[in-house]
């Protein structure tokens, strides 16, 4: 028995496409639907942008200090600017609908991904504060 390679839809990338959804309709450009008008007022987009803006500040106010440790805050810059642009990148996939088109990527499990950063982050922060508790401790003795 062979099985021959078949084509996964994941319920986001296939939400738009039903029965005559390839067919062009009269009087439509074919940059319709390209823009989502509504999602920049949808909570997730809000959050996103509440996300970016935050992570701005915070790129901001490292590189405007005075560094006393190099490596600790060029780190922290490269971090706010990778997840900056993570972010970005996932509103512009929204916006533009071009999940859709990238039909590869599975868009509801690349929820994970972000899962990851934030435990990622968790542990960080929960490594830095031992690690001053510590340095205090010994330097107080």
């Amino acid at each position: 028995m062979s099985h021959g390679a078949g084509i996964v839809r994941t319920t986001c990338s296939s939400g738009a496409l039903g029965p005559g959804a390839g067919a062009a309709q009269p009087g439509a450009s074919p940059l319709e639907g390209l823009l989502d008008p509504g999602y920049p007022r949808t909570h997730a987009a809000l959050l996103k942008v509440a996300q970016m803006v935050t992570l701005l500040i915070a790129f901001i106010c490292v590189r405007s200090s005075l560094w006393t440790d190099y490596s600790a805050y060029s780190y922290f810059e490269v971090v706010t600017i990778c997840d900056l642009i993570m972010i970005l990148a996932f509103y512009l996939v929204h916006l533009f609908r071009f999940y859709r088109v990238l039909t590869c990527i599975s868009w509801p499990l690349s929820i994970f991904g972000f899962v990851a950063t934030f435990l990622c982050m968790a542990s960080m922060w929960l490594s830095y504060k031992v690690s001053c508790v510590t340095q205090s401790t010994d330097a107080a003795v």
